[in-house]
């Protein structure tokens, strides 16, 4: 090696060891401590979160949660207080302005403040293109879109008060990376992602750090409930035995953490697991290429359209033989214990 070469290699490795330096000290000085902090977690009382206000708790938070249904989210409140939380729950339908503002304004009634805002609400619907509709994009834009839309703004004055603030904004490497027989709700998370992204960089200014997080796979017990369509039963079969897979799939729990953990140091991303991981990047140095291998898998491996045609059923009333107990017992523990039943 020629001394030429030596010297660009030491000040290429000076000037990344720098850079992640100043990475790290910046990150450093975003961290914020949770403890007597007011976090607002939509979708909290169940799934992944649920499993994140648990995580936000044990580190001294003071949560509330919402969802829309009444005696789900009593249930979940019940488990968060019995593990010390304060803890106040707000029935809510995000999809609903006028429901959001008076939720967040309930919020800062009950706890005198509004730290850190933490958006999950969100629905599954799996199915091939043919059998989706326009309604089924609607929903999905509603939810996982204007639904972040109407809480941050609804959030922001409070925060632009305080001069601080953090939101984070639950979207999913289907946001990232369009899967096939997921288009409603890849579109919508897409969008979701574009919006985070951009609001970080107008927000920052203020004091308040957005973070945008993109899961892979994870055992939350969601599959449960989420809809399927076409041939339901096998739709739900892939879904659900790669949810249960360790290594393909991670826990709630490990996902709550980094969540919070992201929230606290006011980071701009966080994609969870590594084949989420390994999706993204392979999916930007090689867009064609991973295009080409979705349509193949969508064309030899994903269910054809048919079955209950445009027609819903709940993943668990389209359980089968294909979904044996035993090839699922990761998600079904996890639906047990995340209120996802």
């Amino acid at each position: 090696m020629n001394s030429g070469l030596k010297k660009a290699l030491a000040v290429a490795a000076i000037g990344a060891g720098a850079v992640a330096a100043a990475r790290a000290f910046a990150r450093n000085r975003r961290m914020i401590h949770l403890g007597g902090r007011v976090v607002l977690i939509t979708g909290g009382s169940r799934g992944l979160g649920l499993v994140t206000a648990r995580e936000f708790a044990a580190q001294g938070a003071r949560v509330a949660i919402c969802a829309r249904d009444a005696d789900e989210l009593e249930r979940a409140r019940v488990d968060l207080a019995s593990r010390g939380a304060d803890v106040a729950a707000f029935t809510c339908d995000v999809t609903d302005q006028a429901q959001v503002d008076r939720l967040v304004a309930d919020v800062l009634a009950r706890f005198g403040r509004l730290d850190v805002l933490v958006n999950i609400a969100g629905i599954i619907q799996v199915g091939p293109f043919e059998e989706t509709t326009l309604e089924d994009y609607e929903e999905a834009m509603l939810t996982h879109f204007w639904g972040p839309y109407y809480t941050t703004t609804a959030a922001l004055p409070a925060m632009r008060e305080r001069g601080e603030g953090r939101i984070v904004n639950v979207s999913s490497i289907g946001g990232k990376v369009p899967a096939p027989h997921l288009l409603p709700y890849s579109a919508s998370k897409f969008a979701l992602v574009g919006f985070s992204e951009g609001l970080r960089a107008e927000l920052m200014k203020d004091g308040i750090y957005v973070t945008t997080v993109a899961p892979g796979l994870m055992r939350t017990g969601s599959p449960h409930r989420a809809m399927f369509k076409g041939q339901n039963e096998k739709e739900f079969a892939w879904f659900t035995i790669g949810d249960s897979i360790p290594g393909l799939s991670v826990s709630a729990e490990k996902a709550a953490r980094r969540i919070v953990d992201a929230a606290r140091h006011g980071d701009a991303e966080a994609i969870i697991s590594l084949p989420a991981e390994v999706m993204a990047r392979a999916a930007g140095l090689f867009p064609g290429v991973f295009a080409d291998v979705m349509g193949l898998l969508n064309q030899f491996v994903f269910p054809a359209p048919g079955g209950i045609g445009r027609a819903k059923r709940e993943g668990r009333d389209s359980r089968s033989h294909l979904t044996p107990a035993w090839a699922t017992v990761l998600t079904d523990q996890a639906a047990a214990r995340n209120n996802e039943l």
